[in-house]
């Protein structure tokens, strides 16, 4: 059974930094696209950060390019997003995603096929 299981959130001043998780079970990450996604309070889920299995290229959202950085560990078979810089705009439910495709998927939310539970951020003074 394919599992994703995000973790790092938490509560966080401005201008603080926090690094989640994606830990996988079932699949190999290393071959599929993996994204990020985040739903703030009244918002859509949007794309934050995905990377690509193809040939690693990596997407961000224009709020967050210079301060978040996805990366993959593929010994630890696991997804991380950096989040520098934090913003009290950065606060949101986060989301790990995942899709099963030959193709490079956009980083959208209706593009995943596989979600983790969610870690919560909350960016506040």
């Amino acid at each position: 059974q394919l599992q994703l299981v995000d973790s790092g959130g938490g509560l966080v001043q401005p201008r603080g930094s926090l690094r989640l998780s994606c830990a996988a079970s079932g699949c190999t990450l290393y071959y599929y696209d993996i994204g990020w996604f985040r739903q703030a309070p009244g918002k859509e889920r949007d794309g934050v950060s995905c990377i690509s299995s193809r040939d690693g290229s990596t997407y961000y959202a224009d709020s967050v390019k210079r301060r978040f950085t996805i990366s993959r560990d593929n010994a630890k078979n696991t997804v991380y997003l950096q989040m520098n810089s934090l913003k009290p705009e950065d606060t949101a439910v986060y989301y790990c995603g995942l899709v099963i495709t030959t193709r490079q998927a956009m980083c959208v939310p209706y593009e995943y096929d596989y979600w983790g539970q969610g870690t919560q951020v909350t960016v506040s003074s």
